[in-house]
């Protein structure tokens, strides 16, 4: 039995898996269970929750707690070491000690501990980047399989990324390679505050967590009047798209990829919208770097999060 934890700047997910790992196809999930992310009482809030997932979801399951012989957590970053097995989270949308948080994260967090709590608990925990977990679920189940120099990119609450070149997974010194969400596309006046603390980030300017705070409507209200042809969204998500293309661009450039997977919930529920807006961006670069790359949904669409903390697991 293995547990598959998904956290975000917005939900906590857990659910459960059984079965072979080998096959094309992902295995069931049992049961999943959601809920918003915890970001009040003290630090260990969201271990805590993790864990009384974990215990609702065995017994949604009908089975016990002490069957799970692994436990797979994908979760949003960055991450900190402490000492060996003692990864924490420092996240902007759940850590609101961070300078420029986002208004409304009820706390004055910098980090929240998260493997130290989870191993004392079970055996085998393995922990990464969401984007970098999405990444390998997507080569093994989904959109991703076959390519050995690809990207994957969530545009979700955040901006995050998993990166793949010549067949190897990167991770970096402390797990956080990918987070391109935080290198820089604008400044000057129109550049934005991030939760991190920079100005004029991808995430500052794209990311769902920030749109509400700076252009003043929600991602899903902007992308429905785009969709509906209201000129003034059009031209404010053309712009989005400018900005997301240009890190794309970024990353062929730098690691000259074959293939990116979109996943998040600000793309994946307006992929219609987006993805053609993308792909036209690409074009616009050096077609000697852009030619033949290929942009598309994530395979797992909605459960890449699921399977991305699957995947870890899945892994030898």
């Amino acid at each position: 039995m293995k547990a598959c934890v998904d956290i975000g700047g917005t939900k906590v997910a857990v659910s459960l898996s059984r079965g072979a790992m080998d096959g094309a196809d992902p295995p069931p999930l049992l049961t999943r269970l959601a809920e918003p992310t915890a970001k009040a009482g003290d630090e260990h809030s969201l271990a805590r929750q993790v864990l009384r997932l974990i215990d609702s979801a065995c017994a949604d399951a009908g089975v016990s707690r002490d069957r799970i012989d692994a436990l797979g957590v994908s979760s949003c970053g960055p991450f900190v070491r402490t000492g060996p097995g003692a990864i924490e989270i420092t996240n902007p949308n759940i850590c609101g000690g961070l300078a420029g948080a986002p208004r409304g994260v009820p706390n004055n967090w910098t980090r929240v501990p998260l493997e130290a709590p989870l191993r004392e608990v079970f055996g085998d925990v393995r922990i990464a980047n969401d984007a970098v977990a999405a990444l390998m679920a997507e080569r093994r189940w989904g959109a991703l399989r076959g390519a050995s120099h690809c990207a994957y990119v969530t545009w979700s609450t955040g901006v995050g990324v998993g990166l793949c070149v010549d067949g190897r997974v990167l991770r970096g010194k402390n797990g956080n390679a990918g987070h391109a969400g935080h290198s820089f596309v604008v400044d000057g006046d129109a550049a934005a505050l991030c939760g991190c603390g920079n100005r004029g980030d991808v995430e500052s300017m794209v990311a769902g967590g920030s749109l509400e705070r700076r252009i003043g409507t929600d991602a899903r209200s902007l992308m429905l009047a785009a969709s509906h042809g209201d000129a003034q969204a059009l031209r404010v998500v053309h712009r989005l798209c400018e900005v997301m293309g240009r890190l794309l661009y970024n990353l062929i450039a730098t690691l000259d990829l074959q293939r990116i997977s979109l996943g998040g919930s600000v793309f994946l529920h307006h992929a219609q919208l987006l993805l053609p807006l993308l792909q036209g961006e690409i074009r616009r670069y050096f077609p000697a770097l852009t030619h033949g790359v290929e942009l598309c949904a994530a395979g797992l669409g909605g459960k890449v999060g699921d399977y991305a903390a699957l995947a870890l697991v899945a892994e030898d």
